[in-house]
């Protein structure tokens, strides 16, 4: 199971960005790197071509190793660890910190059941008729 995922707020915890928060925006796992937005922001010259016929110098996100950020969480205001667990009888990720789950959903959410669509929803045993 992926500890940080795609959309995660991260902390970076070591290098030049050290400090910063940002959104994961993409995740490379074959070389253990994340793309993390306004963090490793660096110069690229581009060559005037169809795609970029300006030319010049844009700024650009490059990935950095996972290992030099953390997870942060908005509602404590804190950088943990994540862990696994199981809640109410799901596979979940969990803070190191204080053993909540990550995207806690609100108690208004959690009572709403959701509906069956596709092939589970035809499938439903049709009420028996009274005679």
């Amino acid at each position: 199971m992926a500890r940080i995922r795609k959309g995660d707020l991260v902390e970076v915890i070591a290098g030049n960005d050290r400090g910063k928060r940002g959104r994961v925006l993409r995740m490379i796992p074959d070389r253990d790197r994340i793309l993390v937005e306004g963090v490793n922001v660096r110069w690229k010259h581009m060559r005037k071509s169809q795609k970029t016929p300006q030319g010049g110098r844009i700024q650009r996100e490059l990935p950095i190793h996972r290992s030099n950020v953390m997870f942060y969480d908005e509602a404590s205001g804190t950088r943990s660890r994540l862990g696994s667990g199981v809640v109410e009888g799901k596979k979940t990720r969990i803070l190191r910190k204080g053993g909540t789950p990550v995207g806690a959903a609100p108690a208004a959410a959690a009572g709403k059941e959701k509906k069956a669509s596709g092939k589970r929803a035809a499938k439903k045993p049709a009420a028996a008729k009274e005679s």
